[in-house]
């Protein structure tokens, strides 16, 4: 008897979706609004309040082996009346969540709490967009690797999917917007989503890499789904951030990489959308800029003549900001891309 694998794989993948979609959350699953109506105030039930700043947390273990943690604004700045821009961010290798987050430098803390600042980053995005209540799901695994944990789930993709529905599904009473972003191998999460659906769908708003482009495929497979969709709504975004990678020199060796990198990555999807959309360049002593759809493609690209690794200072220097905000009116508004730390004041304790 001749077995039909793909069939099973398919069946496979349902069974996930449902499982997943139907249980996983059942804590929270329904209605997350103490207030009897959408209204300025809200508290959202099942969430914690965080211990220094006032944020609504909810932290919980996505099957199988992912860690999630929502944070979304306090309870007294939560507008109900307003749409939510969820924004999954799905973490760099080796990196915790409490570690992305960050707070406040000290002797004898570990150094990988005071190199993203995602947790000050997002506060400094809620006090310049006024429009929208941002929330940010932080998204690691248990072995701090999303490129490792998708080589050992053979139905990884479809269960990212899952998360990134169930995840909305919690905020169903509200107005909803998707962004997909991550740092470093946090990009084969975004790519793990990409793959899961025959079209991206309407509802993600902006794609971002922060330095995560190495799973990148032309044609097919990613290529034809981001243009297809950034051709579909005039409020789609894409924001591509890279830097040199190629000769990167420590202790006298070039550790950089030619074909692997995301600078080579990067460069397949520029081609891509150059074809598609005719970009702008531009370039000055630090990056090489393009730029397509009146702003709503934006990539940098950094130089690198000095041989350095900028893998995480892409973040640091207001990099994430950067992510969310290109091509808005918001860019650049109290803060500068690569420039020093625009969000300093929200460094939490």
């Amino acid at each position: 008897m001749q077995i039909n694998y793909s069939r099973i794989n398919l069946i496979s993948a349902i069974m996930i979706f449902i499982f997943l979609f139907n249980i996983q959350l059942s804590p929270v699953y329904g209605s997350v609004v103490n207030n009897s109506s959408h209204e300025k105030g809200t508290a959202l039930r099942g969430f914690s309040k965080d211990l220094f700043l006032d944020e609504q947390i909810l932290s919980f273990e996505y099957f199988p082996d992912i860690n999630v943690e929502i944070n979304a604004p306090s309870a007294g700045k939560f507008d109900g009346t307003k749409k939510i821009s969820i924004i999954f961010y799905a973490l760099p290798n080796t990196n915790s969540i409490e570690q992305t987050i960050g707070r406040q430098k000290r002797e004898g803390l570990d150094w990988h709490f005071d190199i993203q600042h995602i947790g000050a980053q997002t506060r400094f995005l809620r006090d310049q967009v006024k429009d929208k209540n941002i929330v940010v799901v932080y998204l690691g695994t248990k072995e701090e690797s999303w490129p490792w944990w998708r080589s050992k789930h053979p139905d990884g993709d479809y269960i990212i999917r899952s998360l990134v529905d169930s995840v909305r599904n919690i905020f169903k009473e509200f107005t909803t917007e998707i962004v997909l972003d991550g740092h470093s191998g946090g990009g084969s999460f975004v790519f793990g989503y990409i793959n899961s659906v025959n079209e991206i769908p309407s509802r993600v708003k902006r794609i971002s890499f922060l330095d995560s482009e190495y799973d990148y495929s032309a044609g097919l497979k990613h290529g034809s789904k981001i243009i297809n969709w950034l051709k579909a709504e005039p409020d789609h975004y894409l924001c591509i951030i890279a830097y040199n990678d190629r000769d990167i020199i420590i202790n006298g060796k070039n550790i950089g990489t030619l074909n692997g990198g995301t600078l080579f990555r990067s460069n397949l999807m520029k081609d891509d959308l150059d074809k598609a959309f005719h970009l702008n360049k531009s370039e000055d002593s630090l990056f090489t800029k393009y730029s397509g759809l009146n702003g709503r493609i934006k990539i940098f690209l950094k130089t690198n003549p000095e041989h350095q690794m900028w893998h995480t200072l892409l973040v640091e220097k207001n990099g994430y900001i950067e992510s969310i905000l290109s091509g808005t009116p918001y860019e650049e508004k109290d803060y500068q891309f690569w420039g020093w730390r625009a969000y300093s004041q929200y460094i939490q304790p």
